[in-house]
């Protein structure tokens, strides 16, 4: 049990800036467990993130944009706007078009190129554009749930035992190659059977503003194969995001898994915002 705790307070520790204790020992183990507990850590952000989005809509129902914006805001300031940063990181690496040791180095430099900027405000645009369509659709605070929750998931796929670390140090070493393909897909799993359940229970509102007829009572179709196709298509994004990273950089940093977070992001609101 004292694994399992320190790896929860690890995960929450360096994927949150929420109190979460200091772990008693930080090691691959705990490494692992951290990384398996990820999506519990997107499910405490996305909540806090769906609870302000909920409220910007009790209050002013017709304020979609700032509804997201406020929710996009809240999951990039609990972060810390740490996977921010490895996003801008790894795309000024590959931007550079170095050899792997000049790209490990652009990636260890504390300023951020045009590549970066460019990758910030794109992910920020995409969030925030596919966020209002979700809320405009009846189904705001639910999508930033799930998204959240989706995009954590990458972690344990970012961190199988095929990839390992790019560098000898940082936080690559402690989590890479410490999770069998099995976990990862019970967790896949598990993050599934929660979000399609909680898409039947809270389907789009029959009285958004893109919808204003009547709705079967239960989520249609469309929302249910919207809220799977959020989760997958966040995983496809981990399994793409870290073959490129082996291939560029010979395995993963801790720059990478933030850039595979804030890329995964946006891909699952997206695929909310065009089935809802």
């Amino acid at each position: 049990m004292s694994t399992l705790a320190d790896g929860l307070r690890l995960s929450f520790g360096t994927l949150t800036v929420l109190p979460a204790g200091v772990p008693r020992r930080v090691d691959r183990v705990v490494g692992r467990w951290a990384m398996v507990l990820a999506p519990a850590a997107g499910v405490v952000m996305g909540g806090i993130a769906a609870g302000v989005v909920a409220l910007v809509q009790l209050v002013r129902p017709d304020a979609g944009l700032l509804a997201a914006v406020l929710g996009v805001l809240v999951v990039a300031g609990l972060s810390g706007g740490l996977h921010l940063d490895g996003l801008a990181d790894y795309a000024d690496a590959l931007g550079s078009r170095r050899d792997r040791e000049r790209m490990l180095q652009i990636m260890k430099q504390s300023d951020i190129g045009p590549f970066g900027v460019v990758a910030i405000a794109g992910v920020l645009l995409l969030d925030v554009a596919a966020l209002t369509a979700c809320v405009q659709a009846g189904f705001g605070w639910q999508a930033i749930l799930i998204a959240t929750v989706a995009s954590r998931l990458t972690l344990p796929w970012s961190c199988r035992t095929s990839i390992p670390a790019a560098r000898p140090d940082g936080l690559g070493t402690v989590v890479a190659a410490t999770i069998r393909p099995a976990t990862a897909t019970l967790t896949t799993a598990l993050v599934l059977a929660a979000t399609t359940t909680l898409t039947w229970l809270q389907p789009a509102s029959p009285t958004s503003l893109q919808h204003p007829t009547s709705t079967p009572p239960d989520a249609s179709a469309w929302q249910l194969i919207g809220a799977g196709s959020a989760v997958l298509l966040a995983v496809g994004t981990s399994l793409l995001t870290s073959r490129q990273a082996t291939k560029k950089l010979g395995g993963t940093t801790g720059d990478v898994l933030g850039a595979t977070v804030e890329l995964a992001l946006p891909v699952a609101l997206v695929a909310l915002a065009l089935t809802v």
